[in-house]
């Protein structure tokens, strides 16, 4: 067992022995203490207090919970994953445990919430705290209101775009021209990013591409790319990998580009809040962060996406452009149809599979992926100047067509630690049309909840399998669905779902 731990010059502090309790709180670094013991007693600590606890050089910011059970002894503190990877503890080395010091930056979300505007000091106090772990979920969901309240201005979002990136790492490449591609999200299965790069990169762009995992959706692009390559790249994996093959698709988390935006997208969804400013420096953080120089944006437009109109969409592009220009960013914009899922898989590898389907030039693969992807891909040329403007389309389609895109999305795929077969979940079950007609609508966000329900995207396999198109004529006891699962239990509770909400799919006699 290791010595009792050195506090800083003018700290009160006391110690107890560090206990793994395997206790999964995603970002949240938790503490657990008995009431008995000697900390609590002569800190003043009660249940749900923020402390201080540091091992070494190393310090945390826990939310501490207090416990009577005699499974927790009274010299130790019990430490949720979150905080017991931040401090690279061993079991049973010595902590000091303190009171927390007093967050400065909370002034300044005060005064934003009573209508004052935030200067670049501000954001960049505030979103440290926030990467740094020192913001609990009350602090973030007011400071995510006071910027909801009444809309950021362009200096506030360029300074808190700004903010996000500095607190991060910051990818550079030997490449002046370094493209990229970002989808606003709000659309099931619109799983364009591994076509998109394997079609750029074989045409001789750079295109490090790094995404996320999925946080309320059935899946992210780093989930399916998962099914068919490794995606937990260092960056000097990264930097491997595309000096190899110009690009890769690897999860943005292995290198933490704009931690601070992470954090914040979860209390987001969690309220259902999703302001334009917000999402501005959300998707401009991660590009400016990932060394992109030249960026095109899909944005999706239906009403049940994420952006309900094209006036709302023009305007969002409007002031992307606006601060993406501050930081040097040359942006595109593709307003694409946003009214149903795109390609027939909804879930890592059910979507996996589609993408494939599109590089094979499978005779079956789904039409819509493929036209999006070479859409995306083709806007990429334009842009970097590779192809002239309106014949960025065809470019991309030969790239394809020839198998030069494919041939690339192997070698990505390769040097990211070997290409792998999608999984196929074990249980299969359709769902049917309960009447015959026209199918008129298709709700996005009731489809990616029966693709959760199934379990995507923690069981890759899982997740469900469309039939039909928005037009087509439906007749009653075909399937509209086939839901995959791994366990029954989770098939019956897809499934159960599916039957409470027949407006998932509106289909007109």
């Amino acid at each position: 067992m290791s010595a009792a731990p050195t506090t800083r010059e003018g700290e009160h502090a006391s110690h107890l022995v560090a206990k793994r309790l395997k206790l999964l709180s995603q970002d949240d670094a938790i503490v657990l203490m008995r009431t008995d013991c000697h900390v609590c007693k002569s800190e003043g600590l009660s249940a749900r207090a923020r402390v201080l606890l540091t091992a070494g050089d190393r310090r945390v910011i826990a939310t501490l919970y207090q416990v009577e059970n005699d499974w927790l002894t009274v010299d130790e503190a019990g430490l949720s994953e979150a905080a017991w990877k931040r401090l690279a503890v061993a079991d049973g080395e010595h902590i000091a445990v303190s009171h927390a010091p007093p967050l400065d930056s909370l002034a300044d979300v005060r005064r934003r919430m009573y209508g004052g505007r935030l200067d670049q000091r501000a954001f960049r106090s505030i979103i440290g705290d926030i990467a740094g772990g020192r913001y609990v979920d009350i602090h973030l969901a007011t400071f995510i209101a006071a910027c909801s309240a009444f809309p950021l201005d362009l200096d506030e979002i360029t300074s808190l775009t700004r903010a996000m990136v500095e607190v991060g790492e910051r990818l550079s490449w030997p490449s002046a021209m370094v493209v990229d591609k970002h989808c606003v999200g709000g659309l099931p299965g619109n799983r364009t990013t591994p076509i998109v790069v394997a079609i750029v990169a074989s045409l001789g762009l750079l295109m490090p591409k790094t995404s996320s995992r999925a946080i309320t959706s059935p899946s992210g692009t780093a989930d399916t790319m998962e099914t068919l390559a490794p995606v937990d790249l260092d960056l000097a994996a990264m930097r491997r990998v595309v000096e190899a093959e110009g690009g890769c698709i690897a999860w943005g988390g292995a290198v933490r580009l704009s931690p601070a935006d992470d954090v914040l997208i979860r209390i987001e969804r969690a309220l259902d809040i999703d302001t334009e400013g917000q999402l501005i420096a959300s998707v401009l953080s991660k590009k400016i962060a990932a060394g992109a120089s030249h960026v095109v944006l899909d944005l999706p437009v239906g009403l049940t996406a994420k952006i309900r109109t094209r006036e709302a969409a023009r305007d969002l592009s409007a002031h992307l452009t606006a601060v993406a220009e501050a930081f040097g960013l040359k942006t595109r914009f593709v307003l694409s149809d946003g009214a149903q899922p795109v390609g027939r898989g909804i879930g890592p590898a059910l979507e996996a599979k589609d993408v494939l389907a599109v590089l094979v030039g499978a005779a079956d693969a789904p039409t819509d992926l493929r036209e999006r992807a070479l859409a995306i891909a083709g806007a990429v040329l334009e842009l970097s100047g590779t192809a002239p403007d309106g014949q960025g389309y065809e470019l991309a389609r030969a790239a394809l067509d020839d198998g030069r895109a494919w041939a690339k999305f192997q070698a990505i795929c390769e040097a990211q630690g070997g290409m792998r077969t999608p999984p196929s979940a074990p249980l299969t079950r359709p769902w049917a049309a309960a009447r015959s007609g026209i199918l008129t609508n298709i709700n996005n966000r009731k489809i990616s909840r029966l693709a959760k329900l199934a379990g995507a995207p923690d069981d890759p396999a899982a997740g469900i399998v469309l039939h039909v198109r928005l037009g087509d004529g439906v007749v009653a006891g075909a399937p509209l669905v086939t839901v995959h699962a791994q366990a029954p239990g989770q098939l019956a509770y897809a499934l159960a779902y599916a039957a409470a909400n027949p407006d998932i799919f509106e289909i007109e006699a």
